[in-house]
């Protein structure tokens, strides 16, 4: 009978190089990637083997596959498994690795981007639209609005966010410091400006207080859940 298990992501645009450590270490002891999608990895048990893992970012076309495959089978990446854009292959330790200068890093983030801000752009400023429809009407309607742009936001604050990272994962390659840090400290200050909106700001109405407490709730989960995976990768790693 064949054994699988499957193991949490960190998500690849916030702890790529982690994730690629935890799946060597998981092939070590004989549990082999057969297959990721956007949370995940599910895992096969078969002989330990030192594998090296990484991922690449390209839009493929059916006509396109064959040839983009061969190319990294060439210089002995092996695929394993792809979702939508990203595409996921090992090697054995010492083959010349997927990116091997800045500019390649950096054209590897590209890619990652060009995919994700199709999807984010549309969801952000559909989103946007809603929650100003939502403060400018009234009634039922109003609070439609205010269910509907909710459920978006649902979607499109960790759209949003993956961008962000994408882009600052691309800015760390690039040398851009002032860029990194204002990525780490524009969270804070939209937190801050909301926490003084919901709970200093008289007669912002329930629309304004809905908004600002997703705010809080878009920058305190992910924040939660960075620690979490954090402290998930480090007792994994021990354990493992």
């Amino acid at each position: 009978m064949r054994q699988t298990k499957y193991i949490m992501s960190g998500g690849l645009a916030f702890s790529e190089e982690k994730d690629m450590e935890k799946l060597r270490r998981f092939s070590l002891k004989g549990w082999h990637v057969s297959d990721f999608k956007f949370m995940g990895y599910t895992l096969e048990k078969g002989e330990g083997s030192d594998y090296i893992y990484n991922v690449d970012y390209h839009s493929l076309k059916s006509d396109d596959e064959e040839e983009y495959f061969d190319l990294f089978s060439s210089s002995g990446w092996s695929h394993v498994s792809s979702e939508a854009d990203i595409h996921l292959f090992r090697a054995h330790p010492g083959t010349k690795p997927i990116y091997t200068d800045r500019d390649t890093t950096v054209e590897k983030y590209e890619n990652s981007r060009s995919s994700m801000k199709s999807m984010a752009i549309p969801f952000v400023l559909i989103t946007v639209l809603v929650w100003f429809g939502a403060m400018i009407s009234s009634g039922i309607l109003k609070s439609l609005l205010i269910v509907v742009a909710a459920i978006l936001s649902v979607i499109a604050i960790p759209t949003a966010w993956t961008v962000i990272a994408i882009y600052n994962n691309k800015w760390k390659v690039e040398g851009r410091k002032g860029l990194v840090m204002l990525v780490k400290i524009i969270p804070f200050i939209l937190l801050l400006i909301a926490i003084i909106i919901l709970f200093f700001v008289d007669g912002t109405g329930i629309t304004v207080n809905i908004l600002t407490a997703m705010m809080i709730g878009a920058v305190a989960f992910p924040t939660a859940i960075w620690v979490i995976m954090s402290l998930y990768h480090k007792v994994g790693g021990k354990r493992e």
